[in-house]
């Protein structure tokens, strides 16, 4: 009864980034469109900070993320609610510092990280029982360190210069 209609509440700072700013309203599919809104900020973070700022913002949103998800299930009542698309934010930036700035790149790693979120291998699919923010976030960062292992290794074959 009570689902989706905590949108109304964006006001709400934990809601806001939960949602990232709203786009986990967004239907179908919201987990994509998250990732998909992810993107231009990681173009960003990483176009000023490199890989390094990418991984610390990747870090930072995943602190964020647990406030955000717990404050979230305690306002709407709801574990793990679609909405929430903070998740995916941090774990598309974890995928992405995996490599430098490049279109291509951040394309396939927009797929990679899709598929691995999606998917969820071992020990994503045990990351999904715990309980509250951290059950939230934590999937999601498995899945962007198996998709960055992915895209290294593909950025690696194109001839880019990788950590891994």
């Amino acid at each position: 009864m009570f689902k989706y209609q905590i949108k109304h509440t964006l006001k709400s700072p934990a809601v806001l980034l939960a949602t990232w700013f709203g786009t986990g309203y967004m239907r179908p599919a919201s987990g994509t469109w998250g990732s998909l809104a992810a993107l231009p900020f990681a173009w960003l973070i990483s176009d000023i900070g490199g890989q390094l700022g990418l991984f610390i913002a990747s870090l930072v949103a995943f602190v964020v993320g647990i406030w955000a998800a717990n404050g979230y299930e305690k306002l709407s009542g709801e574990k793990d609610a679609s909405p929430i698309v903070i998740d995916e934010v941090a774990g598309m930036w974890l995928t992405l510092a995996f490599v430098p700035l490049d279109p291509l790149l951040f394309l396939v790693g927009f797929f990679f990280f899709r598929l691995f979120d999606v998917t969820k291998p071992y020990p994503a699919n045990e990351c999904e029982k715990i309980k509250g923010g951290l059950g939230v976030m934590l999937d999601d960062m498995v899945a962007g360190i198996y998709a960055g292992l992915g895209l290294s290794l593909v950025a690696k074959e194109m001839g880019f210069s990788v950590l891994f």
